[in-house]
């Protein structure tokens, strides 16, 4: 019989080294043999079953109908929804009506403030609200804030309703099923993962949307395309929406342009990208509005490195100190659900540059883009690779985020 190595496997099934040798050491691969520390795979092996779609099955159950109750637009993510000048995001929350609408948004503050605590805290009163629009919003801050606590049952519990109402919203209202497609397509694409069967297409349910909501629409659509490499696209339309209203919402706009610099570092546009990180800077610093720059911190090509940083060196601690407890959250869940072992053991310098290394940017490139010499980057490329255990930057790819 022929067999294979891990990493001749790996190549095979287009999956990472360490996920051929979880599968082994699971037993999940017949005729897997191991030899001292390595593993021999017999070569007619098929790939252990995809468990984007078992996983996805066992963890996110879909309901067979939504749960009935009135959708109340003003309370589906109202903070999100709210034109506000910079510095006065609190004060947006305050003059909302009292009741589920400024609690909702009190929710969404904590979030994006980086208070995942009290802003699950917020949330949690409301999974259970007959206001569907509240129940979407509490379901889908929970969700995240719960990542980055860590409480990861709770946070699989709320995606997995997200998902059961976006199964169960074929027979509601049209508004009810654009609000269904829009935080599910939040919760799966912001976690990189696939996108639920039953969501419609964007243009069906986007113009269903208020203002607001549909700039963060286009946000999830052009981070959607920027996972597929369609760079120009993604930016093109993050380019249109800013232009037609987008950067008049201040947390969409943040949004939008976190995922233009995504985007123009790929094109190695750094130019470009450096404009839109200082623009969202410039709109989210007055309120503490920090929580995206962390999410998105290893997709934005070591720019937080190289332009907050030296300036805000503080506010690039606390950023950060959100990446470290959102991707701890972000992985336990990716992970298992897409098979892509993204790396859990580089430090946010190590990775951000190993990020760029995997983009097919040379050592100088990297250096002068951080303002770092020669050497340091190669020492910080070199340390990524050691501690992933590979030889060369083709194999570092499988462990960075797609």
């Amino acid at each position: 019989m022929e067999y294979l190595t891990v990493r001749e496997t790996a190549e095979k099934w287009n999956i990472s080294i360490r996920m051929v040798q979880q599968f082994c050491t699971a037993g999940r691969i017949p005729g897997a043999q191991k030899f001292g520390k390595s593993w021999a795979i017999p070569a007619d092996t098929e790939k252990p079953t995809d468990p984007r779609r078992t996983q996805r099955q066992r963890n996110f159950p879909p309901a067979q109908t939504a749960p009935a109750g009135p959708l109340d637009r003003a309370s589906l993510m109202p903070l999100m929804n709210t034109a506000f000048a910079p510095g006065r995001c609190r004060e947006a929350v305050e003059a909302m009506a009292e009741g589920t609408q400024r609690e909702i948004a009190k929710a969404e503050y904590y979030y994006f403030t980086g208070q995942p605590e009290m802003a699950a805290a917020a949330a949690e009163p409301y999974l259970t609200s007959p206001d569907m629009g509240a129940r979407l919003s509490a379901c889908l801050i929970y969700a995240y804030a719960n990542l980055s606590v860590g409480e990861i049952a709770r946070a699989k519990f709320a995606l997995g309703e997200l998902n059961a109402f976006l199964a169960g919203a074929g027979k509601q209202v049209p508004q009810f099923r654009a609000a269904a497609a829009f935080v599910a397509s939040a919760g799966a694409v912001l976690l990189h993962l696939p996108l639920p069967e039953e969501l419609p297409e964007s243009e069906s349910f986007m113009p269903l949307l208020p203002t607001g909501l549909r700039a963060f629409a286009v946000y999830i659509q052009a981070h959607y395309l920027y996972l597929k490499g369609e760079y120009g696209a993604s930016a093109g339309i993050v380019e249109g929406a800013l232009a037609m209203g987008g950067s008049a919402y201040p947390i969409p706009a943040i949004y939008l342009r976190l995922v233009a610099v995504m985007d123009y570092m790929s094109l190695k546009q750094t130019e470009r990208a450096q404009s839109h990180l200082l623009s969202a800077w410039e709109m989210a610093r007055p309120d503490d509005l920090i929580e995206g720059f962390g999410e998105h911190h290893g997709l934005l090509g070591a720019m937080l490195e190289a332009a907050i940083k030296p300036k805000w060196p503080e506010e690039f601690r606390r950023i950060i100190d959100i990446t470290y407890r959102f991707s701890a959250g972000w992985r336990r869940v990716h992970n298992p659900l897409t098979g892509h072992d993204v790396a859990d053991d580089l430090t946010t310098t190590e990775f951000a540059i190993a990020m760029l290394a995997a983009r097919d940017w040379t050592t100088r490139e990297i250096a002068e883009h951080l303002h770092i010499s020669v050497n340091t980057a190669k020492k910080h490329i070199s340390e990524a690779m050691r501690k992933l255990d590979v030889d060369n930057r083709k194999d570092l790819k499988q462990y960075m985020l797609r």
